[in-house]
């Protein structure tokens, strides 16, 4: 069976600190007290430098050279200079950073303290995503963001003073109150910034968040009332599709859009199903059987961490969760994954890593969505339509072969996927 390229590796670092929980969010962060910060990063700092041993332990191969790196979150900004540093040397001791590596750090606006910004420059730091979420600075309040948009255009301008130019910025479709107008507003403003890369989501209601809750409940907190419908958050992100492609960004994945050369490196590295290494809070790992490995089940694994709980991260150690990945559930991941991107889904490469017969089962799931128009096929590449994009999850669920559970959960890992980050 083959697999993609195993010689780099990506890094990712979840950073669950914020300043305050956006009424959206269901992530693993939170408010939580400074005195946690050292603590947290001595536990990162700690499973980063024993990860070589516990890949050993698993029989995988964990790359040494890293091309990508990304500080999710939560606020990476709010860590501190000095643990910054301490970061960034404990990944240059016990990993050989490219060259010409990708650095992406997110932050909020108004939350990137001067001394914080000449660190981040100083680490090596050369890509920054902002969580703007919009430009309207009453929608941006209503749901928790702590900036307007005067500060984002402050922040963009000093991010590029310190020469960080490779930005991106996030807009959510579907804030409450937010109309076709503001959402037009919204777009013409990120456009004017010049960033190189936009990530453009719909609102999703999740009952693990705050105005998820709200609206399942039928309740009125957090302007839960003023949230557009389904069909006009459709529209918004359609909208976004050919006015971004107007300006020069081209849409590459469901989310993300960008011009020529400033595609998020170590997102392609999520949908590609190349190895990447988490570390920290609710983070997960991809990694691949060594070759000497030959009684595992699969080629690669999944290892989830801790967990949500902050608490028990830092009293550890804490139990990894660790699954091998049946070929069959690879092959799900395969179409899922690959049919996140723009470029879709080569049935050669498929054939080359799983064999002839799952491909041709698969087929008369293909013809049945080509004929309900979410998908295009020209018999060599499958892509999702337009609407395919709208219904993206209901065609996923269609490659999925697990019980209904399974499904679920896997689908929601690709959602999980696409914010990464």
């Amino acid at each position: 069976m083959a697999v993609p390229d195993l010689n780099q590796l990506g890094l990712y670092i979840s950073i669950p600190f914020c300043r305050s929980k956006c009424t959206y969010c269901n992530f693993a962060s939170g408010v939580y007290p400074a005195k946690d910060h050292e603590r947290y990063v001595a536990r990162v700092i700690d499973d980063l430098r024993s990860a070589p041993t516990w890949a050993a332990q698993m029989g995988v191969n964990l790359p040494r050279r890293v091309d990508s790196v990304y500080f999710g979150g939560g606020t990476p900004s709010l860590l501190s200079p000095t643990l910054l540093h301490q970061i960034f040397a404990a990944m240059r001791d016990d990993f050989d950073l490219e060259s010409n590596v990708e650095v992406t750090v997110e932050c909020a606006p108004g939350q990137i303290a001067d001394d914080t910004l000449h660190a981040l420059a100083a680490c090596g730091v050369n890509r920054v995503s902002l969580g703007v979420q919009s430009f309207i600075d009453r929608e941006a309040q209503v749901s928790g963001r702590l900036h307007s948009r005067a500060i984002v255009l402050e922040d963009l301008r000093r991010l590029r003073t310190v020469g960080i130019t490779n930005l991106n910025l996030d807009l959510i479709a579907g804030l409450a109150g937010q109309t076709a107008a503001s959402w037009d507003e919204s777009l013409n403003v990120l456009i004017d910034a010049g960033t190189p890369h936009a990530s453009i989501y719909m609102l999703e209601v999740d009952e693990d968040s705050r105005l998820g809750r709200e609206m399942i409940s039928g309740g009125s907190r957090y302007y839960s009332a003023l949230v557009p419908t389904d069909d006009a958050i459709a529209d918004m992100y359609a909208h976004s599709i050919a006015r971004l492609a107007s300006a020069g960004l081209h849409q590459y994945e469901i989310s993300n859009f960008a011009r020529r050369g400033h595609q998020s490196r170590h997102n392609l590295r999520y949908w590609m199903r190349r190895p990447y290494l988490g570390l920290g809070l609710d983070a997960s790992s991809m990694v691949y059987a060594s070759p000497e490995a030959a009684d595992t089940t699969a080629p690669y694994i999944l290892r989830s961490s801790f967990g949500d709980d902050l608490t028990g991260f830092l009293t550890g150690p804490s139990p990894a969760e660790t699954a091998w990945l049946s070929p069959a559930r690879q092959f799900e991941e395969a179409w899922f994954l690959g049919l996140r991107m723009n470029t879709g889904v080569n049935l050669a490469a498929l054939r080359r890593e799983f064999g002839r017969k799952p491909v041709a089962q698969a087929l008369p799931t293909v013809a049945r969505l080509v004929e309900e128009g979410l998908l295009t096929s020209d018999g060599k590449t499958v892509r999702l339509t337009d609407q395919g994009r709208l219904l993206s999850n209901d065609v996923f669920q269609m490659f999925l072969d697990a019980p209904a559970a399974d499904r679920e959960e896997a689908i929601h890992e690709t959602a999980v996927l696409a914010t990464a980050p």
